[in-house]
């Protein structure tokens, strides 16, 4: 994958769990019913794969991280 799409994806998943993690610590409002997105497992799901792009993104950069 290229350096400029990885960034992206990177920022993008950024966003988004920032996003989920907004709306994941907001109260439930029992009038309006149970909520139908599960926003923490969003926000867990989208940091957990920003991490992977970021460690792939240092290994385009010339670090070496593996064996």
């Amino acid at each position: 994958m290229p350096l400029n799409v990885t960034i992206a994806a990177s920022l993008g998943l950024l966003a988004l769990a920032a996003f989920a993690g907004w709306r994941g610590s907001k109260p439930s409002d029992p009038l309006k019913g149970p909520r139908l997105i599960p926003w923490r497992f969003i926000m867990v799901t989208a940091s957990a794969l920003a991490l992977f792009f970021v460690v792939h993104l240092v290994n385009l950069l010339g670090v070496t991280t593996g064996r």
